[in-house]
């Protein structure tokens, strides 16, 4: 014969399965909250487009970079050109200055600055100092007159 026990407690206050209760079913249990799935959501969205947002500003910051290096190397292409096709009866070295003048429609690349030709001044206009970087391109390292036809 099966003895059964009491159970004090009214079988309207008992669960069959207190483990998937929404709360705690016992006075030492977890407190159990719910969630505001909304505001989470809105907090992961929110910290996901800070970060890419980062992100996408680090890569333009790159990408306007590139765009300078590429304006700079093709600046040092139009200076060079403008130099070679320049009279000058003397073999440019790597690292020296040199001076840039114009005479009427013409270039002419000199080794004397605007300063050393003596009382009377050049007999050209002066537009840049510029000096032959190894890969025979010019590095320009001053410029007088704005308005000629290299893009700086």
């Amino acid at each position: 014969m099966e003895k059964r026990t009491h159970n004090p407690i009214d079988e309207d206050k008992i669960a069959e399965n207190p483990h998937l209760l929404p709360y705690a079913h016992t006075l030492g249990g977890a407190i159990i909250k719910p969630l505001d799935k909304g505001r989470i959501k809105g907090l992961a969205m929110s910290a996901m487009y800070e970060q890419t947002g980062d992100k996408l500003n680090q890569i333009k910051e790159q990408i306007d970079l590139l765009v300078q290096q590429a304006q700079d190397i093709h600046d040092r292409i139009d200076l060079s050109e403008k130099i070679y096709e320049a009279k000058y009866s003397f073999k440019p070295i790597i690292g020296q200055q040199y001076f840039l003048y114009q005479q009427d429609e013409e270039y002419v690349l000199s080794m004397i600055s605007p300063t050393e030709w003596g009382k009377k001044g050049a007999p050209y206009e002066y537009l840049a100092s510029a000096k032959v970087l190894s890969d025979h391109t010019w590095e320009i390292t001053d410029m007088q007159k704005q308005d000629i036809d290299i893009e700086l």
